[in-house]
């Protein structure tokens, strides 16, 4: 069986996200969405409510083969204990490339026996970014098309608070 974990922030969810999740998910026979539990950053959305929304979206896009986690610690460590061979990332642009050129380095000296999958970003989603859908939110700019359509009325008037 191959397995693939989808790790981030997922602060929150966007349809940048559900695109590289639906390629994933049509090449694995199980994908986890796994979100990290980080103290150093500050979310707005707790882990659970990005949980929550990501399990919201798996059952509205009907992913079968696609469950939702939580994790802290070491990436490697979480796939090897979910029994994941690969992680699943997605590029917008060469920045993204480095970025997550470094992130491999270190997760193959870590564990050289998972690999990690790169998917391009539809070229319609490259500007797309968790915070760009804060900032848009918090500002009152219309975040529609940008988070899957089963979140957006929780976003929306959640992102409208934060100002």
């Amino acid at each position: 069986m191959k397995i693939g974990v989808y790790p981030g922030s997922f602060d929150p969810f966007t349809i940048g996200h559900l695109d590289v999740l639906k390629n994933a998910a049509g090449l694995f026979d199980l994908v986890y969405v796994a979100v990290l539990n980080n103290s150093a950053k500050s979310p707005v959305f707790s882990v659970e409510e990005r949980v929550e929304m990501i399990n919201r979206m798996i059952e509205s896009e009907g992913l079968k083969n696609v469950r939702s986690d939580a994790f802290g610690g070491l990436l490697v460590d979480y796939a090897k204990q979910i029994g994941a061979q690969y992680i699943i990332r997605g590029l917008r642009a060469i920045t993204d490339f480095e970025y997550e050129f470094q992130i491999d380095a270190v997760n193959r000296h870590l564990n050289p026996e998972i690999r990690t999958v790169y998917f391009m970003a539809s070229p319609a989603h490259s500007f797309l970014s968790s915070s760009n859908v804060r900032e848009i939110g918090e500002m009152g700019g219309s975040i529609e098309g940008l988070v899957p359509q089963c979140n957006y009325h929780y976003l929306r008037e959640r992102l409208a608070r934060q100002k």
